[in-house]
C-alpha cells in the first residue's frame, strides 16, 4: 500500500523505520511544525521530520490538519492508508476520509484502558502490572475506534516511563506493520472496543509531577518513575525546586520519618512518606547538574529539622 506516516517524537521512529523497510511504500510523512527547544529556544525540526528527510521522503508540517491546503497536499499523495504514531494533533473528518483504508493508529495501551495522551505514565503511576499496544482505526472520538490488533508487555518493578515506552515503541512497530499487512491482504477486520474497562490518560503536566510526601512509599516510587524522563518529578527544598530521579535501593534500614523529613547518612539520603522512608536517587537542584542525593546533601549541608516539600 501507499502510506503517508504521521508522527512527531522519537518514540515514533521505530515504526517509521519498520514501515520504510516493509513491503509498503512510504510516500510522505506528516509531522508537527518545528518547535522551540533547548536553552536557546531555537526552532528545531521534529525527530520524525529529520529521519524522513534522511530517507528523502516528502514531509508535510501543517500548523493544523484542518488546513485545506494540507488536505489538498495529502490527497495529492494518494495514500491508501495513513499509519499514525504519536502525531500530536487531532485529525478532522475531512482528512480522515482521504485515504481509502483510513488512518491506523498505534496507541501504547491496551484499549479501552488509558485513552489519551499519556497512557504509559498513567499505567505506571496506577500500579498496572501489564500494559501493551493497540492498533485501531482512527475516528473522531479520542482513541475510541475499532481495534485491529494488540500486544502485551509486562511492567517491571523498576520501569520508568522512558524504559517502558522504549520497549513498546520497538515491539509496537512490528504490530503496526503486521496490521497493515493484514489490512492489505483483506483478512484483518477491526472490531469494536469493549464497553467496559475504559480509563483516561490526559497529558501529565508539571504540577502533576510534584511529589506528595504524605502518600505511601509505593505511591511515591510510582509517581517518580511515571514522570521520568518527562515532565520530571520534583519537590521543593528551601523554597526552590528539586528534581528527583527514580528512587535508589532501600539500603540500610532507616528509622521512621514524618512525611518529607530528611535523614542523611554517609552514603544515602532518606525522605519520609506516609509509610516507610524512601532513599533518594539522582537529584538536580535549581541551576545545578544532576548528581547522587548523597553528594547533593553534602553540598547543601542539610540541617536538623529540614524537610522536603516545604515552600519556604
Amino acid at each position: 500500500m501507499r502510506l503517508v506516516f504521521a508522527g512527531t517524537p522519537e518514540v515514533a521512529l521505530p515504526s517509521l523505520e519498520a514501515l520504510i523497510g516493509s513491503s509498503h511504500e512510504v510516500v510522505g510523512v506528516v509531522t508537527r511544525p518545528d518547535a522551540p527547544a533547548g536553552r536557546g529556544r531555537s526552532l528545531l525540526p521534529s525527530p520524525v521530520r529529520v529521519r524522513a528527510q534522511e530517507h528523502g521522503i516528502p514531509v508535510l508540517t501543517p500548523r493544523t490538519p484542518r488546513d485545506p491546503d494540507f488536505q489538498q497536499e495529502l490527497a495529492a499523495l494518494a495514500p491508501d492508508c495513513c499509519p499514525v504514531v504519536a502525531y500530536g494533533a487531532l485529525v478532522p473528518q475531512a482528512a480522515l476520509d482521504i485515504p481509502r483504508r483510513g488512518w491506523v493508529n498505534l496507541h501504547f495501551s491496551l484499549l479501552p484502558a488509558w485513552r489519551g495522551a499519556a497512557p504509559v505514565q498513567h499505567a505506571i503511576r496506577s500500579g498496572d502490572e501489564v500494559t501493551g499496544a493497540t492498533t485501531f482505526l482512527l475516528e473522531q472520538g479520542l482513541d475510541t475506534g475499532p481495534i485491529y490488533g494488540v500486544m502485551t508487555e509486562t511492567i517491571r518493578p523498576t520501569d520508568t516511563s522512558g524504559d517502558l515506552l522504549g520497549r513498546l515503541a520497538l515491539a509496537g512497530a512490528g504490530l503496526l506493520v503486521a496490521t497493515l499487512d493484514g489490512i492489505e491482504a483483506g483478512h484483518l477486520l477491526a472490531k469494536p472496543q469493549p464497553g467496559e474497562g475504559i480509563s483516561h490518560a490526559p497529558k501529565v503536566e508539571v504540577e502533576d509531577a510534584r511529589v506528595d510526601w504524605g502518600l505511601p512509599a509505593l505511591a511515591v516510587d510510582r509517581l517518580i518513575r511515571s514522570c521520568t524522563p518527562a515532565p520530571g518529578a520534583w519537590t521543593t527544598f528551601r523554597g526552590e525546586r528539586l528534581k528527583l530521579g527514580p528512587l535508589g535501593p532501600a539500603g540500610e534500614a532507616a528509622p521512621t520519618l514524618a512525611p518529607g523529613d530528611l535523614l542523611v547518612t554517609k552514603a544515602a539520603v532518606y525522605a519520609g512518606t506516609a509509610t516507610s522512608p524512601v532513599r533518594l536517587g539522582l537529584v538536580r537542584a535549581h541551576g545545578k547538574k544532576e548528581m547522587p542525593a548523597a553528594d547533593w546533601a553534602r553540598g547543601v549541608r542539610i540541617e536538623s529539622g529540614e524537610r522536603l516539600g516545604s515552600d519556604v
